[in-house]
């Protein structure tokens, strides 16, 4: 198993708009967990995240907004957390600047429930 011995999680880096920071916190067979930290940034329009695995996400910081396929679009404040089912198609169609999104994400893979 990877697993970072410790850190704190709401130490922030610098970042230019746009940009996008994910690091692997633990991982291993069934599952791992991310800090994301999001720079003003968004999926490429047309492009969607189509995952094999479940995720769970919460915004622990800023203010961000989640595009589905159907056209839906869900606003997400700090302390919003949303699941998203494998094979759900998304894309982060907003993320804000000042502050920056901080995420934690937790993946977890079908074949291990």
């Amino acid at each position: 198993m990877n697993v970072k011995e410790k850190g704190n999680f709401y130490q922030m880096p610098e970042g230019e708009r746009g940009q996008e920071i994910i690091e692997v916190l633990l991982k291993n067979k069934a599952l791992w967990v991310e800090r994301i930290i999001s720079f003003g940034s968004e999926t490429p329009k047309g492009v969607w995240y189509d995952q094999s695995t479940d995720e769970w996400v919460v915004l622990l910081r800023g203010e961000s907004q989640l595009e589905y396929e159907d056209g839906s679009i869900q606003e997400l404040k700090e302390g919003d957390w949303v699941f998203l089912p494998a094979g759900k198609k998304h894309r982060v169609a907003y993320t804000s600047f000042d502050p920056p999104c901080l995420w934690l994400a937790i993946h977890v893979k079908k074949d291990e429930e």
